[in-house]
This record gives structure tokens, C-alpha cells and sequence, in this order.
């Protein structure tokens, strides 16, 4: 396993029960080599369950799982994780995640924690989800381990211009959720033209896009044939022009509120 994480990842937030199941079975046999769950989804059991279930080792499976944000008291990052690990069925994750930088999140308290968890062998590498710039530059002088990751919604319509601009400086990996605009590509006529001329869908021409931008992994959610539709979609090459027509796309438009998620920017 390299320390790059392998993209396009696999999304499982919502996903619950023999569905969630059957669906990462599905991606990993379908070829995803990225499997992205949380303490907060509920389904980290259920994940470990595709996992068993899978014929791929577990060693080719880029594992990453979030600390849920009443849990990132020095102590309860430790204990959580460790229970994460046993809903998981393995002994680590490649990437653990604080999840969102709230309720419990105190950066002085919360990141060593994070190291020690590193340093324990309990994860890989340590990431962050929705941190803005300075949250980022605050918890890079706070933290020993680099971070490999900051998870944020993603997508044509939020580009995250400035965002991407420091995090590629300090190689730090964008995990975009949302990426197919929880499937509102559909609504955009660009979109349906550029998919028309490559004989694709909406949703897989912009997993193409996806594919072209450095320092970006899409973490799609998907069921049934969708799954296999959106990793299709990630080989195409799209010509320059068209990429530049998605890139014109943003509007800065956000489906998640972060003050109704407890994430006060």
C-alpha cells in the first residue's frame, strides 16, 4: 500500500444495513480501492462486514473512518477509535479523520491524541474533514503527524478555489464529498452536453473531471449499477475545452449548512 490515497474512493454516508453491505462489496469487487465510513454513520459494522465479505485483501483497501465530534476529548479519540477498529474488524485504518471541528473539538487537546493514536499503530495517517484555511494552518502547528487529508463537500457548483490553492502547497489531499452534487448533475444542461458528446452521463463526466484535478479524491456514494457507472466515468479523458466548461460551473454553492451541521466557519 503507498500512502497516496487511491481514487475515486467509495462514499457510505446514509448507506445502512444489508444495503451498505452489499453496496461496498460491490464497489471493492467492482475495482475501488478507497472505502470512506464515520463513528457518525452508524455503519462502521456493516463496513467491516463488506470487507470480510470481499475477495480483496484487506491490505489493498485504503481504509478511512472519522471520530465523531462529541468524541474528540483527548481521551475519547483513543477509546473510539479503538472501538471503531473492532466494529471495522481490523487491526487499523489508513486514515482516521476528525470529523468536524466542533462540540468537543479542542485543537490543544484533540490532535496529540491524533498522533498518539498514529503512534499506537491504531491509523496510518491522520486527516481533518471541513476545516477551512486557517482551522488547516492552526492544526499543522499543533499536530506532529502531516496531515494527508481534509475532507469537504466538493463539486462543480463549490469549487473550493482557495482552499485547493493551500492545501496543494502543503499536500494535503481534498476528499471531496457530494462530488456528483447528490445527483443534481443531472439539472445542469453543461453537463448533460459535455456527457452527450462522450456518450457518457452527467455524473460520469464530472467523475472525468474529478480524475484531471490534482490533489482532489472524489468519494462518490452509489448504489446498484451507479456504482460501476461512476468508476466508468472516472478513465474518460476529457478534452481541455470541456474541463474548462465544468471549471466555470462554480458558483459557490453549498448543499451542506455548516451552521445547521454544528460547524460555525
Amino acid at each position: 500500500m503507498t500512502d497516496s490515497i487511491p481514487e475515486p474512493g467509495f462514499g457510505t454516508s446514509g448507506h445502512e444495513g444489508e444495503t451498505c453491505i452489499e453496496s461496498v462489496v460491490a464497489a471493492l469487487e467492482a475495482g475501488y480501492r478507497h472505502v470512506d465510513t464515520a463513528q457518525m454513520y452508524d455503519n462502521e459494522r456493516e463496513v467491516g462486514t463488506a470487507l470480510e465479505r470481499a475477495d480483496v485483501p484487506r491490505e489493498d483497501v485504503f481504509l478511512a473512518t472519522k471520530v465523531h465530534p462529541s468524541n474528540l476529548s483527548s481521551d475519547d479519540v483513543l477509546e473510539t477509535t479503538e472501538e471503531s477498529l473492532e466494529r471495522l474488524g481490523v487491526d487499523y485504518v489508513d486514515l482516521l479523520y476528525v470529523h468536524w471541528p466542533t462540540d468537543a473539538y479542542d485543537p490543544e487537546d484533540t490532535l496529540p491524541a491524533f498522533d498518539e493514536a498514529r503512534d499506537r499503530g491504531l491509523t496510518r495517517h491522520v486527516g481533518v474533514s471541513n476545516f477551512t484555511v486557517e482551522q488547516l494552518e492552526q492544526a499543522r502547528e499543533i499536530l506532529e503527524s502531516p496531515i494527508l487529508a481534509n475532507q469537504v463537500e466538493l463539486h462543480p457548483w463549490l469549487q473550493q478555489a482557495d482552499l485547493l490553492s493551500y492545501a496543494r502547497e502543503h499536500d494535503v489531499e481534498l476528499v471531496a464529498y457530494c462530488p456528483l452534487i447528490q445527483g443534481r448533475v443531472t439539472e445542469s444542461a453543461d453537463l448533460e452536453e459535455i456527457a452527450a458528446a462522450y456518450d457518457a452521463t452527467p455524473a460520469q463526466v464530472t467523475m472525468a473531471w474529478f480524475a484531471q484535478r490534482d490533489g482532489v479524491v472524489a468519494i462518490p456514494k452509489a448504489t446498484g449499477t451507479h456504482i460501476e457507472e461512476n468508476l466508468e466515468g472516472h478513465a474518460i479523458d476529457l478534452e481541455p475545452e470541456d474541463v474548462a466548461r465544468i471549471d466555470a460551473l462554480d458558483r459557490g454553492e453549498r448543499l451542506i449548512d455548516p451552521d445547521e451541521a454544528g460547524w460555525n466557519q
